[in-house]
């Protein structure tokens, strides 16, 4: 048999062990999670208890801290990640960050270094850790409705083996009647985010 015969064959057995992956064992009611994120996640124009953590709670009964600050970056997210794990002691982590530090140009190196170091030390406290992406800023992408995901998010998400939440944000931001401003989801667009991340949560096998 050729070589690049065996190379197929074994791309194949590659690609169908990794669809054959058994899902993560459900969260119980209860379970302490952390939402780590900026504005996105904290909520900005609307109630707390309108936000995407509080709704996920509400579909789910585990016990959401919402650990969102407006404005924040990576270095932020990581500088207070510490404080939050020792307080919290969550069994899951959900990491929504980057969108600001793509605002504000700061370099990409740097953020995947920061997100990258978010994720050490989830695991280090044996917490497992979902990754949303944030749609990169894109005149034609708000134009025409059609944001996409930052491309950094994937190869991080592999190199941890975590599952990453990929269109979820950039759907809802893609549409101008489910925002409040031109960055942050209104009512209607943390429902939609909600219903999206739940449906991701139960390919992934968190929620049933």
């Amino acid at each position: 048999m050729s070589a690049l015969r065996w190379l197929i064959i074994a791309a194949i057995i590659s690609a169908i062990s990794a669809c054959s992956k058994p899902p993560e064992q459900a969260l119980p009611r209860g379970t302490r999670v952390l939402a780590l994120g900026d504005s996105l996640t904290a909520g900005n124009g609307v109630l707390p208890t309108e936000a995407w953590p509080a709704l996920l709670a509400a579909n789910t009964g585990w016990e959401i801290i919402n650990g969102g600050v407006s404005g924040d970056t990576s270095a932020g997210g990581l500088a207070r990640l510490p404080e939050l794990l020792d307080e919290h002691a969550p069994r899951l982590v959900f990491v929504s960050l980057g969108g600001n530090d793509m605002l504000r140009r700061v370099p990409q190196a740097e953020t995947v270094a920061n997100l990258n170091r978010i994720l050490d030390l989830v695991q280090a406290k044996g917490a497992k850790a979902v990754l949303l992406a944030t749609p990169k800023p894109s005149i034609t992408g708000a134009v025409f409705s059609s944001l996409s995901a930052a491309e950094f998010y994937r190869p991080i998400a592999d190199a941890h083996k975590i599952p990453l939440i990929e269109n979820a944000l950039p759907d809802v931001l893609s549409d101008t009647k489910l925002k409040v401003d031109a960055l942050h989801p209104n009512v209607a667009g943390h429902i939609l985010l909600t219903k999206k991340i739940t449906e991701a949560l139960k390919d992934i096998g968190y929620v049933r």
